[in-house]
């Protein structure tokens, strides 16, 4: 019998940094993903993202949680994939990375986006999840370019970005739930990125790369 990582390799991708595990989140955790969504992500009325999906009103939030999480697998396609790894630390599952390609073979160029729930704030662990999946794109994948974006009143965010290496690249408007919102967009080219001292580790990278179609 086929194990659930020959089925679909994604889920046997695991990338360890010294304080972070990011994994795909298995239906059976999405109880925890949850609990972390329910603490608070964010200062209420002041949502950080393009749909203010962390507001949902409480009987609709946990569905549409697990919707996205069930959606970004249907996307991981070896054309155009999204991995929405789940963040844990000291054995918590405490919020959400994702890396995602739109042509990447073409293109070579990766997106990411993510969320830690409020009481794992403030102790770098924000940066520490986004330097590992840059690693894991510039240095295992092949990427030559990474995009983010946030509004331009996010300066946590934007902070990580710039310390990681990133360089602003234009402004655009967005609708949110606030009204219109000046977003930053953001850049950063393999060259520039600015390299933590700790070494990634990296748990089925040739299963995922056969995956999408690059040599491992």
């Amino acid at each position: 019998m086929l194990t659930l990582e020959e089925i679909f390799p994604p889920f046997g991708l695991i990338l360890r940094t010294p304080r972070l595990e990011l994994r795909l989140i298995r239906d059976e955790e999405l109880p925890q993903l949850m609990e972390a969504v329910r603490s608070g992500i964010h200062e209420p009325g002041h949502s950080p993202f393009s749909v203010a999906w962390s507001e949902a009103p409480p009987e609709e939030l946990p569905a549409n949680t697990a919707r996205f999480h069930w959606s970004a697998r249907d996307r991981c396609t070896p054309q155009s994939w999204e991995l929405a790894f789940g963040i844990w630390h000291e054995g918590e599952l405490i919020g959400s990375q994702s890396l995602m390609a739109a042509d990447f073979s073409a293109f070579k160029v990766v997106k990411s986006g993510s969320w830690i729930r409020r009481a794992s704030q403030g102790q770098g662990l924000g940066k520490e999840m986004r330097a590992a999946i840059l690693f894991y794109a510039f240095d295992f994948l092949g990427a030559e370019v990474a995009e983010s974006a946030a509004a331009v009143w996010n300066q946590r965010s934007l902070g990580v970005s710039h310390a990681l290496g990133y360089r602003d690249n234009g402004l655009h408007r967005e609708p949110t739930a606030q009204g219109p919102a000046e977003i930053q967009q953001l850049r950063l080219e393999a060259a520039d990125f600015r390299r933590p001292s700790w070494e990634l580790e990296v748990e089925g990278h040739e299963a995922f790369a056969r995956y999408i179609g690059l040599k491992a």
